[in-house]
């Protein structure tokens, strides 16, 4: 038994990798939503207005979903933890010139600096659990990856909206910038490498003393880098198990987590007068929404593939696709709840965040099924499957701020329910219906 292969590597050093991968993942998301609870203040400080003011959180959603095609073959050839590392060291270089731009235009540059390095564990963190865990326990695991990816997005404005009330919006991009020091610092000593393409490939021996494998930094695999390397995964867009997934779950994202966040902090301060505060706390529905999804989408979609067959066989990939309808449901009706309570709504009531809370669970139960699925398809390809799910949803998550505000002024909030109900049938429920029917052949052909 090779001991440098993480899949031989003992459980806790797998959970270890796994939570510091998968923090490094929140903090992609977390950077993103961290000022959507200061976007008021954040107009009044740079003589702006609060749209334009959301641009500074669209605008490293987009990046983070095309910087991890540059990240993925640089990982490949040189490993993660060497990525990790650099990723984390410019984070924080960014945060600070965030802290201490004095212009809109130079906040702007520094938000795309951070979500520029901050990116990777957020894209290829499947590949990591893909190369550290075997299949049968892979949702679980994928799970815990994918749900500090979604709760970044809620948890950002719980906790900044009292800082900015508190101390000040700058105090934010302070305490990122603090966390990704501190981040590097527990990933230098008890980051491991992952990548592993056969016996005496890895950077280090488990049997190398504890500073060679601190501060060994070479070459992995010996591929000579292309400008195809770049955009490979962008090929998948002709692979019937990855595209629609990819498809179905952005647009599940779209609603139940891109939406929620970006008309919060626009409709509560206008409608019921919230400061940065109270706004932030809103998002607590969400955050519960998220974990309660996951139960259903990593621990229990693990349970339904392992029930039992009439021929004793594992189960296709496709098998675990019915769960997704759990999520697609739950985020319908969700946004129903949602906007049609929030219009009625002259003063505050909770019903508008149970609604926000059910497509929050309904987004989670989709993201963890649906990259899952992808990945038993093809294993191989774990990181190139999380770099284009993740360009695929966050392009089409930094597209929907734009029209969002002019469909809200033209139909109203109730009416926006036909919008949201009619895209989710048509580019989630109806593609992942046909892939029930069809993925297994298509795979083959």
């Amino acid at each position: 038994m090779d001991d440098d292969n993480p899949l031989n590597w003992p459980k806790s050093k797998k959970i270890l990798n796994l939570l510091l991968v998968a923090f490094h993942a929140f903090m992609a998301t977390f950077t993103a939503a961290s000022i959507q609870c200061a976007f008021v203040d954040i107009a009044q400080d740079l003589h702006t207005t609060v749209h334009q003011a959301t641009y500074l959180t669209s605008l490293v959603i987009a990046i983070l979903g095309g910087a991890p095609l540059l990240w993925r073959p640089l990982s490949h050839v040189y490993g993660r933890r060497p990525i990790f590392l650099l990723s984390l060291l410019f984070s924080l270089v960014g945060n600070v010139g965030c802290a201490v731009s004095p212009s809109y235009g130079t906040m702007a540059l520094c938000r795309a600096i951070t979500g520029f390095f901050i990116s990777p564990a957020a894209s290829i963190g499947s590949g990591v659990v893909s190369e550290t865990f075997f299949q049968h326990e892979r949702a679980r695991y994928i799970g815990i990856w994918t749900s500090m990816v979604t709760i970044g997005v809620p948890l950002a404005p719980v906790i900044f909206g009292f800082v900015a009330l508190r101390v000040g919006y700058r105090w934010i991009y302070w305490i990122l910038a603090i966390t990704n020091g501190v981040q590097f610092i527990l990933y230098f000593f008890f980051g491991s490498e992952t990548r592993y393409i056969g016996k005496g490939s890895s950077s280090t021996s488990e049997k190398s003393s504890a500073v060679a494998r601190w501060l060994s930094f070479k070459r992995i695999d010996p591929q000579t880098l292309t400008l195809l390397d770049f955009i490979s995964p962008l090929k998948l867009v002709m692979w019937p198990s990855v595209i629609i997934p990819a498809v179905a779950y952005s647009m599940i994202f779209l609603w139940g987590s891109i939406m929620l966040a970006i008309e919060i902090p626009q409709i509560y301060p206008q409608k019921f007068g919230f400061n940065t505060q109270q706004v932030g706390l809103q998002n607590i529905s969400l955050l519960v929404g998220i974990i309660v999804g996951e139960q259903i989408g990593g621990i229990l979609s693990d349970k339904w593939m392992s029930l039992p067959t009439k021929d004793k066989k594992r189960h296709s990939p496709e098998f675990r696709l019915w769960l997704s309808h759990i999520g697609y449901l739950l985020t319908i009706a969700g946004m129903v709840v949602f906007l049609v309570q929030l219009e009625k709504s002259t003063s505050w009531d909770i019903t508008p965040l149970i609604g926000a809370g059910i497509a929050a669970a309904g987004n989670q139960v989709v993201t963890t099924v649906s990259i899952t699925y992808s990945v038993d398809c093809y294993p191989q390809d774990a990181a190139a499957i999380g770099v284009f799910v993740t360009f695929v949803r966050q392009i089409w998550g930094f597209i929907g701020p734009f029209w969002f505000p002019e469909m809200i002024a033209e139909l109203g909030l109730g009416k926006s329910t036909a919008v949201s109900t009619a895209l989710i049938v048509a580019a989630s429920i109806l593609p992942t219906m046909l892939l029930q029917w069809k993925g297994k052949t298509w795979r083959k052909g």
